[in-house]
């Protein structure tokens, strides 16, 4: 099924045509997947200034944990005995969180609990989140965010032995954040307050794939890491991992960041492109400067 998706064949750019002629072509005569889900439309619209042909369907939904016990375990920790630092890894799961914390105490009681904690905040999105609940993050962790810089926030602020380390999870746990802390001692606390799940509706997403494996893409972008493994499960099931694999070292593939970056490749995919910042448009519009000459590169069919 097809689901009314207009696809359009790259244009054949001639051996003589000018350097400068592929630097200014943009993304015109390129199919441009994305797996975005809230802000679908607003990457549809980057595609298209930018002269692509957007193909865009949701790999993701996010679902509240419909059993918060995680989440008031931790309040309940909190406000009896403490904590010392407090991680958290995304704007979303930060506002989720003290959602589910507000059922139960006022902000004056966990602002009082959290006065002698140590809030880290995994980049802006965090830090937008934290203040539009009245608190300001102790650190911020800097680019490109990953959970190594996690560490290193920590690592350069105070030894973890022996610490209370609380992280607000998001989809998948991160193993390796909480292994590396649990190994330098800290007591360690994983929050899950959101997972992601697919889509109500996977035809889209079955139909991007199927796409890609047709050949009919030639850049695919991915602005979040969960996106590549709800990608690979819908390729796994219809036993075409070999030939996904395959299909995408012929296309340009460009991530947002070094996280994405680093699950796009464990599931043997290659990365061609990450942005100069971990931001949407700016990874668009880098895209559309490099895409071709990345695409002259790349083996043909």
């Amino acid at each position: 099924m097809r689901h009314g998706c207009q696809v359009v064949q790259p244009a054949s750019l001639s051996a003589g045509e000018s350097d400068r002629t592929m630097a200014t072509a943009g993304l015109h005569g390129l199919t441009v997947a994305a797996f975005e889900s809230r802000m679908a439309t607003d990457m549809r619209r980057l595609i298209e200034r930018h002269g692509g042909t957007p193909l865009v369907a949701p790999a993701l939904r996010e679902v509240p944990l419909e059993d918060n016990s995680a989440a008031l375990q931790f309040g309940e920790q909190l406000l009896t005995e403490g904590l010392d630092v407090l991680v958290l890894m995304t704007g979303a799961g930060t506002t989720t969180l003290f959602e589910v914390l507000h059922r139960r105490y006022s902000n004056d009681r966990l602002a009082a609990a959290l006065r002698n904690t140590v809030l880290i905040a995994r980049g802006p999105k965090p830090v937008s989140a934290l203040k539009a609940l009245g608190f300001q993050p102790t650190l911020t962790v800097p680019e490109p965010n990953t959970w190594v810089d996690v560490v290193s926030t920590l690592d350069a602020h105070r030894p973890l032995t022996g610490l209370r380390v609380a992280v607000q999870e998001y989809g998948l746990p991160n193993r390796d954040l909480l292994e590396t802390l649990k190994q330098r001692g800290a007591l360690v606390t994983p929050v899950p307050v959101y997972r992601w799940a697919l889509p109500e509706d996977t035809a889209p997403l079955k139909h991007v794939v199927g796409e890609i494996l047709d050949g009919r893409v030639q850049v695919m972008l991915v602005t979040n890491a969960a996106q590549i493994d709800h990608v690979m499960q819908m390729v796994e099931q219809e036993g075409r991992t070999d030939a996904f694999q395959k299909a995408c070292k012929k296309l340009v593939m460009a991530s947002i960041g070094p996280t994405a970056s680093e699950r796009i490749r464990s599931h043997g995919l290659p990365v061609d492109l990450e942005p100069s910042h971990g931001k949407m448009g700016i990874l668009v519009k880098e895209c559309s400067e490099k895409a071709w000459g990345l695409i002259e590169k790349k083996p043909r069919a």
